[in-house]
């Protein structure tokens, strides 16, 4: 394919507006679809819409779509039909344009063990056109230094733990600044220290302007790091949505504490309460129509002895499994 040339303008430049853009989305999916050889159907129809400055979480079961569809938002794979818009920007045919200004860790990094970590950055910076190679090595150490590693720089990268590759591929990511960080399972094999360490990364990458699209499968942690989320499941988005939305989507539970557990479930059984259960002196149950204050009158009425009785508000996990069926593992 020839190279555009002074008077030919890069196609990503074009200023025609397709159904697929969105103005506002960093990143603007129309019906993206892939279809494998064999008919295997793998995204299915997307249209998502990732606003600016957010840290968008992107969740689903095993074989979902969540890796298929950043493969084409990067430009890896085509899509078979619908459309892709980065930055603004058609994907893949304005990739040049894009992937300089995007930082991207996807299914691990690539790394040469037989050379140090810094090495590893080195080259790293060195094969990307846009990077200025008289700063190269202050800002590998940034590099290094923001995600910990600046004691392992001269480490061979083949002696490094699973938790130690996945900040070098961090790193990587952010050897210059970008507006859009895309990370697939960015705290994988990382210790609990270590996990909270990126969750703060990413909330300062965030509060700088970058906006972060990640996936998981630690509902826990999207819950705590992200602003907005999506869901997918067998290759279709069920909802998206702010965090807060999603999980208010989900019904809570209503829990009793007592030591008068078999009674108490007996009561909230006529009152007609659903999916009483029973663990120990903590009883559970779907929040009743009625007023609380009903349900504590006719408890203690019957004898019960009520040292608590609350609404626990829905997570993110409540509401991924009332929308897809799935459990906690959903990585994929």
């Amino acid at each position: 394919m020839a190279e555009p040339s002074a008077t030919q303008p890069d196609p990503g430049d074009a200023p025609e507006r397709d159904p697929g853009d969105a103005r506002d989305g960093v990143i603007a999916t129309r019906g993206l679809t892939k279809r494998y050889r064999g008919g295997q159907l793998a995204v299915d129809g997307l249209d998502l819409t990732v606003p600016a400055g957010s840290v968008f979480g992107f969740l689903g079961p095993n074989g979902s779509g969540k890796t298929t569809t950043i493969r084409m938002l990067m430009g890896l794979i085509e899509p078979t039909a619908g459309t892709a818009r980065v930055l603004g920007r058609p994907m893949p045919r304005a990739a040049r344009t894009v992937l300089p200004q995007v930082g991207a860790l996807i299914e691990g990094p690539a790394l040469y063990g037989f050379l140090s970590g810094r090495d590893n950055l080195l080259r790293y910076d060195a094969a990307d056109p846009t990077a200025d190679p008289r700063t190269r090595r202050a800002r590998v150490a940034a590099a290094l230094d923001r995600v910990g590693l600046a004691a392992a720089a001269g480490k061979k990268a083949k002696a490094y733990s699973l938790g130690m590759k996945q900040r070098l591929g961090l790193a990587a990511a952010l050897l210059q600044p970008r507006r859009l960080l895309v990370l697939d399972e960015p705290t994988n094999g990382l210790d609990p220290q270590g996990m909270r360490e990126i969750r703060t990364l990413i909330r300062e990458l965030a509060a700088d302007g970058t906006t972060v699209f990640l996936s998981s499968h630690l509902l826990d942690e999207i819950e705590q790091v992200c602003t907005h989320a999506a869901v997918m499941a067998q290759g279709r988005l069920v909802t998206q949505g702010s965090v807060a939305e999603l999980a208010a989507g989900a019904r809570g539970r209503l829990v009793v504490t007592t030591p008068d557990g078999a009674e108490a479930a007996r009561v909230l059984k006529e009152l007609r309460v659903g999916d009483v259960t029973a663990d120990g002196d903590r009883i559970t149950g779907e929040p009743p129509e009625r007023d609380l204050a009903e349900v504590t009158v006719a408890l203690v009425t019957a004898g019960v002895r009520v040292r608590g009785l609350t609404l626990e508000r829905a997570s993110l996990e409540d509401a991924f499994v009332a929308l897809t069926g799935e459990g906690f593992d959903v990585a994929g």
